[in-house]
């Protein structure tokens, strides 16, 4: 091929032909040592020519055929640590040590990514990330330290501790890029994280020390919170071919469709755009990095007694490794917080210090994505610190409005987005004081709400309102248990601290009631028939199936909680919701079928017992003409004030708690990949993806993964207090 032509200077005119056999002589047989001039001129080289997606499927393949020999992958990681600890060493380094690093990191992502979703073999090992045994390096090389140790150390470094700023932020979006495709391994594994997994990349991610994992997860957190402060830029901006720069960039085949921003691109547009893609790709990062689970297979002898058998057994068991990331994002403290106090507490992992404010802030602007959703679950669920700020807030309505809206909008979301929502509102209504102040906190207007005007409305008449709207629609299009327990559960840790719940909302809690009734006449009716049947025409084979006879029991269930929720709403703020007996007392007759219930008759004692008292005083008012609408609440709200309650039956009080599955990386892992592929541009080989189900030969659709009962990381536990 001839000599290497000398090194261009940055910004000169390069030929075509010496780009061509720079990134030719990379990909083909001809092995450079990893201390030769070459990778200079290579790592120097402005890239400003375009291949068609063919030549670079082309590329790809020729490299991969020939990296076994030449290990130039390993040894273009070597170079890329090389340029981050030369600008980490030197943070006032030339911009051409900071353009090397960019095309290291880039060349490094476009080959990695194609050598890993073309593997032969489950064995990570093809990826030859490991010098030849001949190869001479430099001292700077320890020989007990692998490449892949050495590069993500270095990657992790430069995010965790450099400032993002106009010079720097291109080389940033190239190793957040870099970071996604290295971790990509976990798309060729199932969805169950096993013992036999390799993940190379982000294990070595997990062995860093904790003081780097806190900087880098503050890091990720501060560049989601920076972004701009408008939701019209919060989405991707994809660049049309026309406008990169890069032999390689945005080509549009699976060998190298990333997105990725030229430089040209970031000094062209606005800070805000381009911050905005910074923070999604941040945010991605760190979910990938908090619900990573390292499998770890142990072998334990364990004998029995001897008087049984003489035999030990053999029993392997596995463990999950203790995720730092995820200690460090539990360990996050509100910057505002005293330093002392702080300090003072005791705390396992990275402590992590930023500002809840511009987080919430944040989180509140951005809830209508899943990616946000996810992330604002994780901190209410495991960070006990950042939960008692949200619940001490008083514009509550930033986070539970985008929420609630989600809700609304259920049909057009994804199933997994309702349940991390769901949940989310049921971990604050864990909390009393949440539910008495959603209840003072009055909205002027719900603008989204189209069915109604709600004016003057209570966010917690809102979120009553929205919770009962979602059951509806679950029974009519979803039909998911787990969906209706968190509404139910949701509703019933609210019903004690209700106050002055709105018309609509109370007309609509009766509903509730009347809608599974009528559910529960039809199942019961149906069952009954089936009854009759067998007895008439006994066969061997004739039986009540047994889900018929569970979903039975289970709507038995759904409708004894909305019995308790409307005794909890009698029972501990009668006085304060008119509105509710008004509701109660205009439906009265859909309760009648249920009084004699053997499951009900004691929670609707009290509800007749209301009616009973109400009733008598409507009776013993003389009114000439018809009973209006502001004539009852007017009677109802004059005799509250001689309601006692004497004669209620008080019950224990029901509260629902949040507990999540014993494996919710079997849920989360495969959830997070689906948003990553969905959001980010980033593109992998359908044929190799083994975490979640893919539809071949058709073009994939990464939509999330329906929930199943089964493998859903949900679980309601009920737990009973006395009532006060």
């Amino acid at each position: 091929m001839g000599a290497v032509p000398s090194t261009p200077r940055w910004g000169s005119e390069l030929s075509q032909d010496t780009a061509e056999y720079l990134i030719g002589t990379f990909i083909g047989d001809k092995t450079f040592p990893v201390d030769s001039d070459y990778w200079q001129k290579l790592l120097e080289l402005p890239f400003d020519l375009h291949w068609p997606a063919n030549r670079v499927e082309q590329a790809c393949e020729t490299f991969a055929r020939n990296n076994g020999s030449t290990r130039h992958l390993a040894k273009i990681l070597i170079h890329l640590t090389w340029c981050l600890q030369e600008l980490l060493s030197n943070p006032g380094a030339q911009s051409m040590a900071s353009m090397k690093a960019v095309n290291a990191s880039y060349i490094s992502s476009v080959f990695l990514k194609y050598s890993i979703e073309n593997l032969t073999s489950e064995n990570l090992e093809d990826l030859y990330l490991s010098l030849d045994e001949s190869e001479t390096v430099k001292s700077n090389i320890r020989k007990d330290e692998s490449i892949i140790s050495m590069v993500m150390h270095a990657v992790l470094s430069y995010i965790g501790k450099v400032e993002i700023s106009p010079k720097t932020y291109l080389l940033h979006h190239e190793l957040l890029n870099f970071m996604l495709i290295a971790m990509s391994t976990q798309l060729l594994s199932g969805p169950s994280p096993g013992p036999n997994d390799v993940h190379p990349f982000i294990d070595a991610a997990m062995s860093e020390e904790s003081s780097l994992v806190g900087l880098v997860v503050h890091k990720l957190l501060l560049n989601y919170i920076t972004r701009p402060r408008s939701k019209s830029s919060s989405s991707y901006t994809l660049l049309s071919e026309e406008n990169q720069l890069g032999v390689l960039k945005r080509v549009g085949s699976a060998a190298a469709n990333i997105v990725l921003l030229p430089l040209s691109y970031f000094v062209n547009t606005s800070m805000e755009a381009s911050r905005s893609q910074l923070a999604d790709s941040s945010i991605n990062i760190l979910l990938i990095l908090i619900h990573y689970r390292k499998c770890i297979l142990v072998e334990s002898v364990k004998s029995i007694n001897a008087s049984l058998t003489s035999e030990s057994l053999l029993k392997d068991e596995t463990y999950f490794a203790e995720n730092p990331y995820c200690k460090a994002l539990e360990n996050v403290k509100d910057v505002e917080f005293d330093r002392v106090d702080i300090e003072g507490n005791a705390h396992s992992g990275p402590l992590v210090r930023l500002a809840f404010a511009s987080l919430f802030d944040t989180l509140g602007m951005c809830l209508a994505d899943e990616t946000a959703v996810l992330l604002l679950y994780a901190l209410v669920h495991g960070n006990s610190d950042f939960l008692e700020y949200v619940l001490v807030r008083t514009d509550i309505d930033t986070l539970l409005m985008p929420l609630l809206e989600t809700l609304y909008d259920a049909s057009r979301r994804t199933s997994n987005q309702i349940y991390m929502v769901l949940i989310i509102l049921l971990i604050l209504s864990q909390d009393a004081s949440f539910n008495a102040s959603i209840h003072k906190l009055i909205l002027p207007s719900v603008p989204w709400y189209q069915e109604r005007l709600l004016h003057q409305t209570s966010l917690g008449s809102l979120m009553v309102i929205i919770l009962i709207r979602t059951v509806k629609y679950n029974m009519s299009k979803m039909r998911d248990v787990y969906l209706h327990t968190n509404c139910l559960a949701a509703l019933a840790n609210m019903a004690p601290h209700v106050h002055r719940l709105s018309s609509y909302a109370s007309q609509r809690l009766v509903s509730l009631f009347d809608m599974l009734s009528r559910k529960y006449a039809k199942l019961a009716e149906i069952k009954n028939d089936k009854m009759l049947m067998i007895d008439s025409e006994p066969k061997d084979d004739d039986k009540l199936p047994e889900d018929m006879s569970a979903e039975l029991h289970i709507y038995t269930d759904f409708l004894r909680i909305v019995l308790e929720i409307l005794n909890a709403i009698l029972t501990s703020a009668l006085p304060r919701n008119p509105e509710v007996i008004y509701a109660i007392m205009h439906r009265q007759e859909v309760f009648q079928p249920f009084r004699n219930h053997p499951r009900f008759n004691e929670l609707l004692e009290n509800i007749f017992s209301v009616l009973d008292f109400f009733n008598s005083r409507m009776d013993a008012q003389k009114l000439d003409g018809e009973w209006s609408v502001e004539k009852v609440l007017q009677v109802i709200n004059t005799n509250c004030r001689f309601w006692r309650g004497d004669g209620m039956k008080m019950f224990t009080q029901l509260r629902f708690t949040y507990e999540q599955e014993s494996h919710p990386e079997e849920f989360f892992i495969p959830y997070v990949w689906q948003l990553v592929i969905s959001r980010s541009g980033f593109s992998f080989n359908p044929g190799r993806i083994n975490l979640f189900p893919v539809e071949l030969p058709v073009e994939v659709s990464y939509g999330a993964v329906e929930g199943n009962p089964d493998q859903m990381l949900l679980t309601v536990k009920e737990s009973v207090e006395s009532s006060v």
